[in-house]
């Protein structure tokens, strides 16, 4: 009987032993699991972290050496474009043809406007209000007002150089272009302008 008894007790603490050994092991394989799941979130995050990164990186290098940006400050190009509006420039187009919107630096300010003449050209602006160059009258089908003079800034007929564009703003009566300020050399060109956002549609 004792004998038998001793049998059954070794059997019982045997199957306890399995038993706790068994949860052991189930513990560790969860315990695994779980540190597997955690690497691979670290990994995700990782992953996910770095995306952003080049993504930001690719931004900053097309904004800053491919493409400009400028909000139009000021009503000189209406109706086309209004002040506020969210000009997109590209930065590699420097020698920009006649008819071409382009943003530019004159004198420490920045503006955008539209090139009448470039260089070799001849312009005058006439008596009558309207633009000639190289002796032909310009028929602007965008333009809906008469291009003045700005009395006692540029003397007509003007050789635009080589190098520089004659600029002139959409809005003939009163924007601030090539009249006022005189010709834009390339170096001041920025680009020429791709897209307009508008104010209030963005």
């Amino acid at each position: 009987m004792g004998k038998y008894m001793s049998e059954k007790n070794q059997t019982e603490q045997n199957a306890a032993g399995q038993a706790a050994d068994e949860r052991n092991t189930d513990e560790q394989i969860k315990e695994m699991k779980r540190m597997k799941r955690a690497e691979r979130d670290f990994r995700d995050v990782q992953s996910l972290l770095l995306q952003i990164f080049m993504i930001l990186t690719a931004l900053y290098l097309m904004f800053h050496f491919v493409f400009g940006l400028l909000v139009m400050p000021s009503q000189d190009m209406k109706p086309r474009l209004d002040a506020g509006d969210l000009l997109v420039y590209y930065r590699l187009d420097r020698e920009p043809s006649a008819g071409d919107v382009i943003c530019f630096e004159k004198n420490g300010t920045t503006y955008a406007g539209r090139v009448a003449a470039v260089g070799g050209d001849t312009v005058e602006i006439t008596e009558e209000e309207t633009l000639k160059v190289n002796g032909s009258v310009m028929i602007e089908q965008e333009i809906f007002y008469p291009t003045p003079r700005y009395e006692g800034f540029t003397d007509y007929p003007l050789e635009v150089p080589a190098g520089a564009y004659f600029i002139l703003s959409d809005f003939r009566e009163g924007g601030e272009d090539s009249r006022y300020f005189g010709c834009v050399d390339k170096s001041g060109v920025l680009g020429t302008v791709i897209m307009a956002l508008r104010r209030g549609r963005i």
